[in-house]
């Protein structure tokens, strides 16, 4: 009976071991398909921005290039006036970066480490516009904005930042409740005020956060459309978003293998952004992160 029990639990661990092994290729197998269909749409922009307009639209329509056109990025470069768009929409993403980083880290401190009567009640008040559509406040933002002459400004689109985002203090305030109490006690002792405790003790440590809240920030400006559409009307001010329209129809004619190029142009610098500061963005999602010794 001993060798029999013995046998029949090797086997058991051998078909477990065989049940887990073909489960983790299959899982394999589902994420490669997966990461090819989101890496097709990106591979068929930058085969076009390849391409002449003649081939691009040729039917049937081919994944590889003829003949490679790398002039296709410079022609789209001065054409489309980059230069002057990227430093508007740079301006744009830097100044909201620099007003969500300050406020939204400001305010979590508060919702964390600080005691006030309604806390709970206010902060449940926030977390509950997160499920408000930004359709919904759309035009009574616009309203606003118009009779406070924003219109046509970068005004709209840099001082809500100042304000907060929901998300972005939930986020922080999070990682911020996995610092040690004992640290702003420590600090109240020596006589330490709440925007010194903020500025020298949270800010540090909380740095995957914080660069988690930039990552994201710089990405919605940099690529935000709709804003622009809105209160930008001198197209001394568009941004690249805008820019970007002009090769949807020229002379009759759509450009686009110009569009694609620009459009990996754009990408470009969300996508290095991204890489460079991958491991903060990825530890700070981790809401427990600062847990960590």
């Amino acid at each position: 009976m001993t060798v029999a029990a013995a046998v029949n639990k090797k086997s058991y661990y051998q078909s477990r071991k065989t049940k887990q092994s073909i489960s983790k290729w299959v899982v394999t197998l589902i994420l490669i398909v997966g990461s090819l269909s989101f890496l097709m749409p990106f591979w068929w922009m930058i085969q076009t921005s390849l391409k002449s307009l003649t081939e691009v639209v040729t039917y049937p329509p081919t994944w590889f290039p003829k003949k490679i056109v790398f002039s296709n990025y410079k022609e789209a470069w001065e054409a489309g006036n980059f230069a002057r768009y990227s430093a508007n929409s740079l301006l744009i993403a830097i100044t909201a970066v620099l007003a969500h980083v300050i406020s939204n880290s400001f305010i979590a401190y508060g919702f964390a480490k600080i005691r006030f009567p309604g806390k709970g009640l206010l902060f449940s008040i926030i977390l509950g516009t997160m499920i408000i559509p930004g359709f919904v406040t759309l035009i009574p933002q616009y309203i606003l904005f118009s009779k406070l002459h924003w219109v046509g400004t970068y005004l709209p689109l840099v001082i809500p930042g100042f304000f907060g985002s929901a998300f972005h203090i939930f986020l922080i305030r999070q990682f911020y409740l996995g610092i040690p109490n004992d640290l702003v006690e420590a600090a109240k002792i020596d006589g330490a005020s709440h925007l010194y405790i903020w500025r020298s003790i949270m800010l540090p440590l909380a740095k995957p956060a914080l660069a988690t809240v930039a990552i994201g920030t710089f990405t919605g400006a940099w690529n935000d459309f709709l804003g622009p559409l809105l209160y930008v009307n001198d197209e001394s001010k568009y941004t690249l978003q805008l820019g970007l329209q002009a090769f949807k129809v020229s002379s009759g004619v759509s450009q686009w293998h110009l569009l694609m190029a620009g459009s990996v142009m754009v990408m470009i610098p969300v996508i290095a952004i991204f890489f460079i500061f991958q491991r903060y963005f990825i530890e700070g999602m981790n809401i427990s992160a600062g847990t960590k010794g």
